[in-house]
């Protein structure tokens, strides 16, 4: 009898549960509506709006899936996903300036040889009231198209270069100290570095616009040796182009005797100052012995000449402190004139180089620039 019962309880339960099952599977399978075909549950009626099936879109999604209904309604092809690639510029190089700017600038930057020019008139004064249409640029006799035109105060890096010899001893103390002025007399933005030759070169103060720290590079005297004037121009015009920052250059020199211990020759340091866009040379020679003036004179003027600086040949050594206030203002004073040479600098070769100005009143100028340079051989590091 207790047999029975339970298998009866059993029956039920198993009956319950078939027919919950039976319920639930009957809904999630019912049959559609019998006057709905499938394909009028597939495609919305053109009166009334799809029902909205699934998450929420992502944002920006929602509108894009909108239009591709649309277009699908429409019996159309949805639009192409929008092309990221990066445009192709005519030579094959990708152009990234369509993109993103934080990637890589593919700029073709002008190929401008840069001159800076000091204009006198027949009386050795300093014009400073020219403009651009008062200029004429000509490489190898060919007249040149102006392309950049400043007249500014634009700060310089610049090596100071002190012969540093035995028969600079009793020299030092003056030639520093119109050194410091000079620095003091130029453009509080100047970088300056200070090389200290005799038989070798020194770098004893790298470039800083810092008078105490030039003071100190300028105060390491040894005063001892012979003179390697070429390799000390030569190492600063290559400091000049690797290491300053600063688009104009110049190199400073004095010294009271000839070359005679340099490996470079005088050719090699002429060259290496005619680079393109290279230093303007200003030099003091204080030159007491006669036996050896003229050669070092010659080489003072010529470097300086070939690359627009001026050089100076004081009778004493109380001369110096104004020269040097001579030479700030000079380099202060200068036009900056930039033109796209007209003949390819892949070319390369030696280029002469000549400019000429006229005044308002036809008065008879002076420009005193670089005479030429070397195509490609690059003696511009930086630029402002």
């Amino acid at each position: 009898m207790l047999r029975r019962n339970n298998l009866a309880l059993l029956a039920f339960v198993f009956t319950t549960l078939a027919l919950v099952y039976c319920q639930t599977g009957g809904a999630s399978s019912a049959p559609a509506a019998p006057d709905q075909s499938p394909a009028a549950a597939q495609t919305p009626s053109s009166n009334e709006p799809a029902p909205s099936q699934g998450s929420p879109a992502a944002p920006g999604q929602g509108q894009a899936d909108s239009q591709a209904q649309a277009g699908a309604a429409a019996g159309q092809n949805p639009a192409p996903p929008a092309d990221t690639t990066l445009p192709v510029s005519p030579n094959g190089v990708q152009n990234p300036d369509a993109g993103d700017a934080g990637v890589f600038v593919f700029k073709k930057e002008v190929e401008e040889v840069v001159l800076h020019a000091t204009v006198v008139d027949n009386k050795q004064h300093i014009v400073t009231n020219l403009d651009k249409a008062n200029f004429n640029v000509f490489e190898d006799g060919h007249p040149q198209t102006i392309t950049s035109f400043r007249h500014e105060d634009i700060p310089v890096a610049m090596c100071i270069v002190i012969d540093n010899s035995g028969s600079m001893r009793e020299k030092r103390e003056k030639v520093n100290a119109a050194a410091l002025n000079l620095v003091r007399a130029s453009n509080p933005n100047d970088e300056v570095c200070v090389v200290n030759f005799n038989d070798e070169y020194y770098l004893d103060q790298d470039f800083t616009a810092n008078i105490n720290k030039l003071r100190q590079g300028l105060e390491k005297i040894e005063t001892r040796g012979g003179t390697a004037l070429y390799d000390a121009v030569v190492a600063s015009a290559n400091h000049l182009k690797t290491d300053a920052k600063l688009e104009k250059k110049v190199i400073f020199v004095v010294t009271d005797g000839d070359d005679n211990e340099s490996t470079e020759t005088f050719e090699q340091a002429v060259r290496s100052l005619q680079a393109e866009n290279g230093p303007t040379v200003y030099a003091i020679g204080i030159l007491e012995h006669e036996d050896h003036s003229r050669h070092a004179k010659r080489a003072l003027q010529t470097m300086c000449e070939k690359t627009g600086g001026l050089a100076f040949l004081p009778k004493t050594l109380d001369e110096v402190d104004a020269i040097s206030r001579t030479v700030a203002h000079d380099i202060r004073t200068q036009y900056t004139i930039g033109y796209k040479p007209t003949t390819p600098r892949a070319q390369g070769g030696y280029r002469e180089v000549k400019v000429d100005a006229h005044g308002s009143r036809h008065e008879k100028l002076t420009v005193r620039t670089r005479s030429g340079y070397y195509a490609g051989q690059e003696g511009n590091a930086g630029g402002q």
